[in-house]
Parts: structure tokens; C-alpha cells; sequence
């Protein structure tokens, strides 16, 4: 059994996958490692509210900018989790203090995306 957590709509949920063994396993070579994108940082300070990957994917858009007030809810980038469009939001009303991510970075589940200053 495999265990991931899933994000829908901000929402985490837990899943446990059961493998029956029913498909014959075919080896498939792993994918070559995405050359890391350095993390663009307009500010040397971060934010006191972290804002983390719910789960593992790659950076699809970046909305939000260093400086741009945010409500609660609103966008801040959007992740491509399993081809789907997942945005993550900002947990509560704040000023972005840093993006430290980049469009098309590859992100692990728990990596810290932006920062806030509530």
C-alpha cells in the first residue's frame, strides 16, 4: 500500500492506494532530474507565514508578486499536481514577502513556496 496526500480546491486529503498485482509490472527507466531553477527572491527577509506545497508537482504559473497584498484565498501560484491545475492560496490576509519558487520548478510535497508577513 502507498499513502499520498492529495490537494483539491486548497483542501488536503488522504489517500492509500492498494497495489493487487493484477498488471504485469513493466520497469520504466526513471526520469533524468529537472536541472533546479534558483529560486528568485526579491527579499532578503521572509514573511512570518510559510506557505508550503500540499503536494509534490511543478510550478505552473506564478501569480502573485514580492510586495502585492493578498487576501485570504487568493491565488498565489498555481502547481500542476498529476495534470491537474492546483492553486495555492494564501492562508490569511497579508504582503507577500517572498516567491521562492520559480515557473517550472519542480516542488516536493511540504516545500516551502512563498512567505507572507501577516
Amino acid at each position: 500500500m502507498k499513502s499520498y496526500t492529495i490537494t483539491v480546491n486548497g483542501k488536503a486529503y488522504d489517500v492509500t492506494v492498494e497495489e493487487t498485482g493484477s498488471t504485469p509490472s513493466i520497469p520504466v527507466a526513471a526520469p533524468a532530474a529537472a536541472p533546479k531553477a534558483a529560486a528568485p527572491k526579491a527579499s532578503g527577509t521572509a514573511g512570518n507565514v510559510k506557505v508550503e506545497a500540499g503536494a509534490a508537482g511543478k510550478v505552473f504559473k506564478v501569480e502573485a508578486s514580492v510586495g502585492q497584498n493578498v487576501k485570504a484565498g487568493d491565488t498565489i501560484l498555481v502547481l500542476e499536481v498529476m495534470k491537474m491545475e492546483t492553486p495555492v492560496v494564501a492562508p490569511k490576509d497579508g504582503t507577500i514577502a517572498t516567491i521562492d519558487v520559480s515557473e517550472g520548478q519542480s516542488v516536493e510535497s511540504g516545500a516551502l513556496l512563498a512567505t507572507l508577513n501577516a
